[in-house]
């Protein structure tokens, strides 16, 4: 998931940019219905970097659950339009949650003003500004536990800026400045890309920078609390600074760390570039808080369970999450596409080519958690059978195209929950086929080159020059193709054509055989597969009965066309016993085995809405898990693309 955004040109046709209003710079209603206009970016800034917006976070109570954001928004005499910010980068969709806004007051001089909500942009607020005032204050209650994401626990708390702070319609973000500042809790420390001003006791105050920097910058505050410097050459650094609900929480193993500091030297050979200067991991630990990755230039906001950096089986499964939100500072806000791009929070982004910005994303954070040796590179050809399997197994892709996923992003990521995902798909599929697309351009590559270019190279064309600072450069489709010709020349198009833009039985296949293995499926567990289940506790029969069940026996999917989708069973069911025992994974197990040898259907008694019944689902092939062997004779290129490729 994002922020920053060096700006593209917004060619606005809304009501406000034809009317003589700009020169007020203001964005005044467009009609006696109190409707503002299509959201732009003309509006002439009213916060400068001389007279900047202030911003006092009180988080003494994050511990609660909630914290008061102060705003002194600088305005002119007459109509004014503040907004809530809708659309923010990483996210992918307008969700900065509304409905975490409560007690919202506005007043000017001490004397209270009537604010009211825009009818058809719930994200806009009108005020009538009287005559003589410069400047609003705007104040409100930020719920940080609300709309179904908790980031705060009594310990813990992560503070996205663009959650709580309103500012002036229609202007561009890099031009509108903003001071902040939080107020922590007693014994509470902090971390943040933003460069500190000054600190008075619980006060601390940030240097005033664009809106846009500001956003892009998430705090993360906490009671405990660790920071690790990962790497550093001259003045740039990388750190790791982790937050805990206890302090043991924060006791990484050395190994761990050590595979830690090897993430920027590989990611910068990967790359070939650097466009950060000082760049901060978060790492809130906590089990109240909801899992999260969310990328920003210098920094990223990760949040994991408790256990994430003291438990091996949490590094194997969820090893790319820092890896992940790394790369984006080079994938996704150096380079974005051009129709994600924008000049502030409220114009609607467009997500088509987050297959390129997500899809080889996924590919390139596990990649570096591989080559830095927070997951071994020999796992990855378990790894990969794994996402593989998993993606030719849904239904959903039979009349679904990648494409749609992307262009839909903001349904797919916040209303694409609920029974049958596979049916559906959902926007975890352009990530995990995302790498599938992009190790077959990896291998296309280097099968061509004779392994004397790679994706790598590729990569150092695309986030080229060497240094810069934290800017963006925007690209289309066209100029990925380009440049993947300027590598090496390949009907590129018509590759992505067959991939991303039409439906494909299949997801991308001949990668397997041409980095020299072959997918087959075995009894044996594979140890991907394995971990899963126990860290999240289901059982995968997806390729076997064809469901997958929790640790109670509630069944979360049913593949379509599979045994138990013909025998009946659907999500929302609940196993309660298998040829008559009780539902356990090893009753089931058993219960299978015993099937493959008698051919004779297994027996499930399953209970929905208070009824009970009897589904005899006919399967006989024992244990099914994926797996990839060598194909004798062939250069196993998945062992080098894998391997450290920086100096140790």
């Amino acid at each position: 998931m994002n922020h920053d955004r060096k700006g593209v040109g917004v060619n606005s046709k809304s009501i406000c940019s034809m009317l003589a209003v700009a020169s007020l710079g203001l964005c005044v209603a467009a009609s006696a219905s109190g409707l503002i206009p299509e959201p732009n970016a003309n509006a002439t800034p009213l916060a400068t970097r001389a007279n900047p917006e202030t911003l006092v976070v009180d988080a003494s109570t994050a511990g609660r659950g909630f914290a008061t954001a102060t705003m002194e928004i600088p305005v002119r005499p007459g109509p004014f339009t503040f907004v809530y910010p809708k659309w923010i980068p990483g996210f992918h969709g307008p969700h900065n949650p509304l409905a975490d806004v409560s007690q919202l007051t506005v007043s000017a001089n001490r004397q209270p003003l009537t604010w009211r909500r825009d009818k058809v942009d719930m994200y806009a607020f009108h005020v009538t500004v009287p005559r003589g005032v410069d400047s609003i204050k705007v104040r409100f209650t930020v719920l940080l536990n609300s709309g179904g994401s908790r980031r705060a626990s009594s310990n813990v708390a992560v503070i996205s800026w663009p959650r709580v702070l309103f500012y002036q319609n229609d202007i561009n973000y890099h031009h509108y400045y903003i001071k902040p500042s939080v107020i922590l809790p007693q014994g509470w420390g902090y971390s943040t890309a933003l460069t500190t001003a000054n600190r008075t006791g619980q006060l601390v105050s940030f240097d005033e920078e664009p809106l846009t920097y500001v956003g892009d910058s998430p705090l993360d505050i906490g009671r405990y609390y660790r920071k690790v410097l990962l790497w550093q050459q001259g003045s740039a650094h990388m750190w790791l600074d982790m937050f805990a609900d206890a302090p043991q929480e924060l006791d990484a193993p050395a190994k761990i760390l050590d595979a830690y500091k090897n993430v920027a030297p590989e990611a910068l050979a990967l790359y070939g570039s650097r466009h950060w200067s000082d760049y901060h991991a978060l790492l809130a630990l906590s089990n109240a808080i909801t899992f999260e990755g969310v990328e920003h230039h210098q920094s990223s906001d990760n949040r994991a369970p408790a256990d994430f950096m003291t438990n091996p089986r949490a590094q194997l499964l969820g090893g790319d999450l820092v890896t992940h939100e790394f790369s984006h500072s080079w994938n996704g806000k150096y380079r974005r596409p051009r129709d994600l791009t924008t000049d502030n929070y409220q114009i609607p982004q467009r997500d088509d080519l987050l297959w390129v910005y997500e899809g080889m994303n996924q590919y390139l954070g596990d990649l570096l958690s591989f080559r830095s040796g927070i997951r071994k590179p020999a796992e990855y050809p378990q790894y990969l059978a794994m996402i593989y399997s998993r993606m030719a197994s849904e239904p959903g892709r039979d009349t679904t195209p990648l494409i749609d996923l992307t262009t839909g992003a903001p349904y797919y990521y916040w209303q694409g929950s609920g029974e049958y995902p596979s049916i559906r798909r959902t926007a975890g599929d352009f990530y995990i086929e995302g790498e599938l697309l992009w190790l077959d351009v990896d291998t296309i590559i280097r099968e061509k080159t004779h392994d004397k270019k790679s994706l790598d190279t590729f990569l150092h064309l695309y986030s080229a020059p060497a240094l810069t600072g934290p800017i963006t450069k925007t690209y289309t489709r066209a100029d990925i193709e380009h440049l993947l010709n300027e590598v090496v020349p390949y009907d590129w198009h018509a590759f992505f054509q067959r991939h991303v833009y039409e439906v494909a039985k299949l997801p991308p296949t001949n990668e397997i055989e041409r980095a020299g293995w072959r997918l087959v499926y075995t009894a044996k567990p594979n140890q991907f597969v394995q971990a899963a289940e126990a860290q999240y506790h289901f059982d995968s029969q997806w390729l076997t009965y064809g469901f997958n069940v929790g640790k109670t026996g509630a069944l979360s999917d049913v593949r379509e066309g599979s045994p138990a989708w013909s025998a009946g069973m659907a999500p929302g069911m609940k196993i309660e016993a298998v040829d008559g025992q009780a539902y356990s994974p090893a009753v089931l197990k058993y219960a299978m085995k015993q099937a493959q040898k008698s051919k004779q259907p297994t027996r499930f008694l399953v209970s929905k809405d208070g009824w009970h019944h009897t589904l005899e689902v006919s399967y006989f092939g024992g244990p099914r898990y994926p797996h990839l062997e060598r194909i004798k004779g062939k250069p196993d290129l998945l062992a080098k693309i894998m391997a450290p490729h920086a100096r140790r």
